[in-house]
């Protein structure tokens, strides 16, 4: 279980995801860099929201009223709701306490609370730090990469999974927020000493742009959080002329559909990006006009690419606009919509599902790329860049 980025989204939410307008994102507490997703997303408000929520809300009704029945007999409101939405069998229904979704929302906007590391548990159970977030609490107190997390207040981490080290970490237990202090074990080669950070409130770096030696521009996203598209765009202007780009989707467990659809209009000139239906209503995102539609293009995907991720992929490979490489993607495409629950919390449930522009379902299929790879994939990339005109 390598490479799992510890610190840069919100705490753990309750079973499931959670998307306003379209696709549960899976993105928070501790979505892995490589694979491995963990938790939710969601988009903001449309005007088809009102036509989305007429069509559901005979089911969000039966949540609602376990819920007021659960606070009128003095009972948990969100243990009725959840358990409600688990008899449903809706596998990415959830139900969220007012706080956990406010924290949620904030993860979609590039904000967190943490401490700006990033670390990985190794084979023989040590938790290494893989990369330290600058101006973080961790870099302004020497962490660097490499460094041995040993214990958080006083527990050891050794052996533990890493979501128990995220718990920690953010201080689950106690609601810990901006401001509150958390101590750190480390050891660095024969140094061992101790940090005492603050959790700050900090900024996710979701867009992460270099370029190879051949001049190829690698663009890697990895969430579709707030202003994600724009930035992509930004880049892809930006890339040297008619050199080509790696769009590195692996381990992107989704977001905000609104970013993944920009995102897709910076190679597109309009055009259709995916069809979806709400209670058997058909519905369709188009990519906006003035894309770059000549570049020689190559996405990477793999298990970890979710949602979201799967839409844009499915959409460049679709309409011919890239080479889609690396291994199938993990196949989720349904919709959700949320509701207010009584006491104020929200429940998310299933109301449709999303397809490619050719019309594939993707939710329980996946992407399958066009060219399989399970290793050195960012060669192969190269490979097929080089084979496209790069």
């Amino acid at each position: 279980m390598s490479g799992r980025d510890l610190f840069c989204q919100p705490r753990r939410i309750r079973r499931g995801a959670a998307l306003t307008l379209l696709f549960t994102s899976v993105l928070v507490a501790g979505a892995a860099t490589g694979s491995f997703p963990e938790a939710g997303g969601r988009d903001r408000k449309t005007s088809s929201d009102t036509t989305i929520a007429a069509a559901s809300a005979g089911r969000h009704e039966q949540v609602a009223k376990a819920a007021e029945e659960a606070m009128a007999d003095g009972e948990s409101p969100v243990e009725a709701a959840e358990r409600a939405v688990s008899r449903s069998g809706d596998r990415w229904g959830a139900v969220y306490s007012p706080g956990e979704y406010e924290e949620f929302e904030d993860a979609l906007d590039g904000r967190y609370t943490g401490v700006g590391l990033w670390a990985r548990r190794e084979r023989d159970g040590r938790i290494e730090v893989t990369k330290v977030q600058s101006g973080s609490p961790a870099d302004a107190a020497g962490i660097h990469k490499g460094d041995r997390l040993r214990s958080v207040d006083g527990a050891k981490v050794d052996g533990r999974p890493v979501t128990e080290v995220v718990s920690l970490l953010r201080g689950d237990a106690t609601d810990a927020a901006a401001g509150t202090a958390v101590r750190l074990g480390l050891e660095r080669g024969r140094r061992a000493w101790s940090e005492t950070l603050h959790r700050a409130r900090l900024s996710t770096d979701d867009v992460t742009v270099r370029t190879l030696a051949d001049g190829i521009t690698v663009i890697r996203i990895a969430a579709f959080t707030k202003g994600v598209g724009e930035r992509v765009r930004t880049a892809v202007r930006q890339a040297p002329a008619a050199a080509g780009i790696i769009l590195d989707l692996r381990g992107n467990s989704g977001g905000l559909v609104t970013e993944a659809v920009t995102t897709a209009s910076a190679f597109l000139d309009g055009g259709l990006v995916a069809t979806y239906d709400v209670d058997g209503e058909q519905r369709a995102l188009h990519a906006e006009a003035g894309g770059d539609t000549t570049r020689p293009l190559v996405a990477l995907v793999d298990g970890g690419t979710m949602s979201a991720a799967e839409l844009l992929s499915g959409a460049l490979q679709d309409r011919g606009r890239a080479v889609v490489v690396g291994s199938r993607t993990f196949g989720k495409g349904s919709v959700q919509m949320p509701s207010r629950l009584p006491d104020g919390s929200v429940a998310e449930l299933t109301v449709g599902h999303y397809r490619t522009p050719s019309g594939r379902g993707v939710d329980g299929h996946g992407i399958t790329p066009d060219l399989e790879a399970d290793r050195q994939m960012l060669e192969r990339a190269e490979t097929v860049l080089s084979g496209l005109g790069q």
